[in-house]
């Protein structure tokens, strides 16, 4: 059901390299992009993530409770993507592991704040 969602960012540049980089891995490529935005996907018809400075034209703020879960098909690649998260700039905010009933996460922060999961069920 979900067709994309988008982060907000102050630092376009820096974002996307690390959205190049981090999605990269997943085999996720830039879909479209503008001035405003860029978004990242694997195929037209999966969902995408993406990354926009705000339409307000005021300063992007993480909201509080918001969080991305990206799906991952093969759980051994989430320590991995977690990892490349923290290695780009990101912050910890979970380390991966089993949250119980098959659940399966890693949590981190982007440069903005944006709080994201990696998880398998």
């Amino acid at each position: 059901m979900i067709g994309y969602v988008t982060l907000g960012t102050n630092k376009i540049e820096q974002a996307a390299h690390f959205y190049d980089e981090l999605f990269a891995m997943l085999g996720a490529k830039r879909a479209m992009q503008n001035e405003r935005f860029i978004a990242w996907g694997t195929s037209p018809e999966a969902p995408m993530v993406c990354i926009i400075k705000p339409f307000d034209g005021k300063a992007a703020t993480p909201g509080n409770g918001n969080m991305t879960a990206l799906y991952i098909a093969d759980k051994t690649q989430i320590p991995a993507l977690h990892a490349k998260a923290l290695a780009l700039g990101g912050s910890d905010e979970g380390a991966p592991g089993d949250r119980g009933d098959g659940f399966y996460a890693g949590y981190f922060r982007d440069l903005d704040g944006n709080k994201l999961c990696f998880f398998n069920m």
